[in-house]
């Protein structure tokens, strides 16, 4: 049926290694209709019974798809036996499910797999990742490892040693290979695949600590950009998921204007309902707006994100009040948190912020000049250094010394300079 209507994503749920949940045993009756002397055999068989099958396959094709299925099914016999609770088996997974994905690469290479079925491609990429990551987990941790295949935290990921990530790494890239060299027309192209193998290796890449890597991927996307589809034509989840990580790529490299141009781009584009990925949107952008702008996040923005206000809520509150001890205290209490999420410098920053905020309090308390004749009053254009330094060690509790003037002259030129 899916070969018949040519669609990619019907084509794609046949080798996913997750049973729907409409059908749960799926994949045991898959399993248990052939063995392993028979599968090939049997495979072969199913696709040529079709009575259209000459319609859509060459003789190369449908050798190629029996490869692809045969290691699928090997796959699922061993996936099935790791969910009835065999020991040590992820790894095992891992390798197996390497064996569709090469499969799938040698059908794109040398059998002239059509592109309506690059669908495929992202649900071999995507699980032979998730795999790679609990075949690593459980080396670390033995056998009692816990694998689940949701959403991870890719900022958060553990950079001891992940041989099999690596290794998948090495597998999605040549996936990407396979689309961005394709030269087929647009149309027909595997150039459609880009955008999710290219955030499935930014994905792959944060989890190993080797964001770098990422540079080349996006210098690739750059150099092949004239012979791509226009961004705007790929899916719009794509294209957020892309912003994002390039988004982060520059904050980390401290390029905060351009960061905040691709991050506001992600988060216009999501979808309203995505929580979880708004969230994660903005947990950069706010810092970004923190320091191009000098502005902070609204409680009306975070009401939605309890996290948020948990991460920023002290913090932006000790910023808006000029309050140096509460803003270094709150920067120590959420330093894990911050570190893990590789924000803790970009906030630091915001303690420029905070002390821009007490300097301006203390010109605004000190009120205004006499008025001369019948002129409006107008505020005091000169304050005295002693006043600022009053200020500094009220601000900062930690501050057991009193102040040079030369020391706050020199404070006041830095700020002047950093802040104009």
């Amino acid at each position: 049926m899916a070969h018949m209507n040519c669609s990619g994503p019907l084509l794609a749920t046949t080798i996913t290694p997750v049973a729907p949940l409409d059908d749960p045993n799926r994949l045991i009756r898959f399993f248990e209709s052939s063995s392993n002397l028979a599968v090939s055999t049997d495979v072969r068989s199913c696709l040529l019974a079709h009575p259209n099958i000459e319609l859509r396959f060459t003789k190369s094709e449908c050798n190629a798809w029996v490869d692809v299925y045969v290691a699928y099914w090997k796959a699922t016999g061993k996936i099935l036996a790791v969910d009835d609770g065999e020991k040590g088996g992820w790894s095992k997974v891992y390798e197996l499910w390497k064996d569709v994905a090469n499969a799938l690469i040698r059908g794109y290479s040398n059998s002239g797999f059509e592109a309506w079925t690059i669908p495929c491609l992202y649900v071999t990429a995507r699980y032979l990742r998730a795999f790679a990551i609990g075949a690593d987990e459980e080396q670390k941790v033995g056998n009692g490892v816990s694998f689940g295949i949701g959403i991870q935290d890719d900022m958060a990921g553990d950079h001891g040693k992940n041989e099999k990530l690596e290794d998948a790494a090495r597998i999605i890239n040549r996936i990407f290979t396979l689309c961005i060299s394709d030269r087929a027309p647009l149309e027909s192209s595997r150039k459609w695949g880009l955008y999710y193998t290219t955030n499935l290796l930014f994905k792959t890449y944060f989890k190993l600590n080797s964001i770098g890597l990422s540079k080349n991927i996006i210098r690739a996307l750059q150099a092949s950009r004239i012979d791509m589809p226009p961004m705007e034509s790929f899916p719009k989840s794509h294209i957020v998921t892309f912003k994002y990580y390039v988004g982060i790529i520059l904050f980390l490299e401290e390029d905060y204007v351009q960061a905040e141009e691709y991050l506001t781009d992600a988060w216009n584009m999501c979808h309203k309902g995505a929580q979880r990925n708004r969230e994660l949107i903005l947990t950069y952008l706010i810092p970004c707006h923190l320091l191009t702008t000098h502005t902070l996040p609204t409680a009306h923005l975070l009401a939605p994100y309890p996290r948020l206000q948990q991460i920023f809520g002290d913090l932006g509150q000790s910023v808006r009040r000029g309050d140096l001890a509460g803003f270094d205290e709150a920067l120590a209490n959420g330093e894990n948190e911050f570190v893990r999420r590789r924000i803790y410098l970009t906030l630091e920053r915001g303690r420029d912020i905070a002390l821009r905020n007490l300097l301006r309090k203390v010109y605004l308390v000190g009120g205004f000049e006499e008025p001369k004749d019948a002129a409006p009053p107008l505020r005091r254009t000169r304050v005295p250094v002693a006043e600022f330094g009053a200020a500094l060690r009220l601000g900062n509790k930690t501050l057991d010394r009193r102040l040079e003037n030369d020391e706050i002259e020199c404070l006041l030129a830095n700020m002047i300079y950093k802040l104009r």
